[in-house]
């Protein structure tokens, strides 16, 4: 690799030997997970640096847990977990296209076509390809479709009784609420060891009581949040030593004091803490009957406070008077600890409608596994609600693909090749599917094409137990269609930013001190 020296300090690599760099990096990140995708994927021993193991074959786990230190390959990496957050499935066919994109990207570059031209084309097909497949997309009848069940089916590889909680989960929380954009269905997922399937209306909070004195179970519960500590204000420690400031440190436990019975006197009965308790407020809190749960993770705290319909506050706020408090406070029909699972439930909130579902495991070693398959149905289960689905099993791919050439006959140029880009992408999801099942992806991905242009059925794949062609829509295996758009989009936007890298610089370490630079140009040795 020829090498530059910029100032005798920082390292260039030459164009085309920084864009075979990153598309090294690229297609190595693919390889990682290709092997996990379709019916027939297998699953990743992940092991760290203390022996502890993760088996999985999800890919956005696969992913973030890989000890990954190149650049293009962590962006790679940081998109998957875009496309995790905006619809939660679909980062391994993501990952999988980026890869044959930017691999074909490469070739058609050393053939000598501009990467401009490239990236032009790249951008084009995929629009193009996003396009044909919202054409092949189809609406769900409401949350009675049996379409709904077969994604959650698909998503949850196969494990029937997670997807029948999901779609039960789906259809208690209800449409509107699927389709709001600030919620997430598989939020609501918890696996524990030794529990049942279960779904219920009601939050989980994974905390115990503070002691066994306080209440079990409790009835038409006032709810209260503290989105902070619930001890007295901390005074400064040299403040502390003076007279005036043991005074004050005084007057705040008093009145620390006074604002628990202000609680007391309002009948909270249920007290979630993002951090940790003071023995006062204990004590105080357990005389007056109250259950309280402290270190609350965040996300149960959001749960809990939009089910009750209590507004989080923090401990400055107790000051309030006893009116004003009260406009924090929610409520709940029921609330118990389950002494056996380790963890509270919160019932019938005064709030709005929330499901939990509860995911059974038989060994701690896989209750891991079992949560993200089932936030993995649940994620593609509302993505289906918002979007639609389309036929799974990489046919709606090879149907966008045939798309793709409709538009090569209008292009002019050499944009055309980016089209090429665009095509391996969309082959590879299918080939690698067919792969895993142990059948030969060029021949089966040339019958797929043959048999959708014959027949002009968009649900034409392989079915991966017989090897012969089936409809995907017959066999009920269908996919969101959010998750395989984003996919799409994510390949062409990860490949279009590693083409464009036309040099990797070393950066100088931020510690070191710069060597003051003259005006001399000749002082730069190219």
């Amino acid at each position: 690799m020829n090498l530059k020296q910029l100032a005798g300090s920082s390292d260039i690599d030459e164009r085309l030997a920084a864009l075979l760099t990153n598309a090294n990096a690229v297609r190595a990140i693919a390889s990682a997970v290709e092997g996990t995708i379709g019916p027939k994927g297998l699953d990743t021993l992940l092991v760290d640096r203390f022996g502890d193991v993760v088996i999985t074959n999800d890919g956005i786990t696969i992913l973030t847990k890989m000890d990954v230190n190149h650049p293009a390959a962590r962006m790679v990496i940081n998109t998957a977990k875009a496309q995790e957050e905006e619809v939660g499935d679909g980062t391994t066919t993501a990952t999988i296209m980026a890869g044959a994109l930017l691999t074909e990207g490469v070739n058609q570059a050393i053939k000598g076509v501009p990467v401009t031209r490239i990236i032009e084309g790249v951008r084009k097909g995929v629009r193009r390809c996003i396009e044909a497949m919202e054409e092949g997309s189809r609406p769900l009848q409401g949350l009675s479709d049996p379409l709904l069940h077969k994604v959650a089916l698909v998503a949850g590889r196969d494990h029937e009784d997670i997807a029948a909680l999901v779609v039960e989960a789906a259809r208690l929380i209800g449409e509107e609420k699927l389709k709001d954009a600030k919620f997430r269905l598989s939020d609501t997922v918890l696996a524990e060891e030794g529990a049942d399937n279960e779904v219920f209306m009601g939050v989980i909070v994974d905390k115990e009581r503070m002691n066994k004195q306080m209440p079990q179970e409790l009835t038409a519960a006032r709810v209260l949040i503290i989105d902070d500590a619930l001890e007295p204000e901390e005074i400064d420690e040299e403040a502390l030593s003076t007279e005036s400031g043991f005074g004050r440190y005084m007057e705040l436990k008093n009145e620390f004091r006074e604002n628990m019975e202000k609680l007391m006197g309002l009948g909270v009965k249920l007290v979630l803490v993002d951090r940790s308790v003071d023995g006062v407020a204990e004590e105080l809190l357990t005389d007056g009957g109250a259950m309280v749960l402290q270190r609350v993770a965040s996300r149960e705290l959001r749960q809990v406070a939009e089910h009750t319909g209590a507004r989080p506050i923090k401990r400055t706020a107790l000051k309030k008077s006893a009116e004003d408090i009260e406009k924090y406070l929610g409520k709940a029909e029921r609330v118990y600890e389950d002494e056996k699972l380790e963890h509270v439930r919160v019932l019938g909130g005064g709030g709005k409608p929330m499901a939990t579902i509860l995911v059974g495991a038989a060994t701690k070693e896989v209750v891991g596994e079992r949560e993200r398959i089932a936030e993995d149905a649940a994620s593609a289960v509302q993505a289906a609600v918002k979007g639609g689905v389309v036929p799974g099993g990489g046919a709606i791919e090879l149907f966008a693909l045939r798309h793709l050439e409709t538009l090569r006959v209008d292009m002019r140029g050499m944009s055309v090749y980016g089209l090429d880009c665009v095509e391996e992408a969309l082959k590879r999801p299918i080939a690698q599917i067919v792969a895993n099942a142990g059948f030969n992806p060029l021949e089966k991905v040339g019958d797929v094409m043959a048999a959708q242009t014959e027949s002009n059925n968009p649900a034409i794949a392989i079915d991966c137990d017989s090897g012969a062609l089936a409809d995907m829509l017959e066999l009920g295996v269908v996919d969101p269609t959010l998750v395989k758009t984003y996919a799409l989009k994510a390949a062409g936007e990860i490949a279009e930013a590693i083409l464009r890298i036309d040099t990797i610089i070393k950066k100088r370490d931020d510690q070191e001190s710069p060597e003051p630079v003259g005006g001399d140009a000749n002082q730069f040795d190219f």
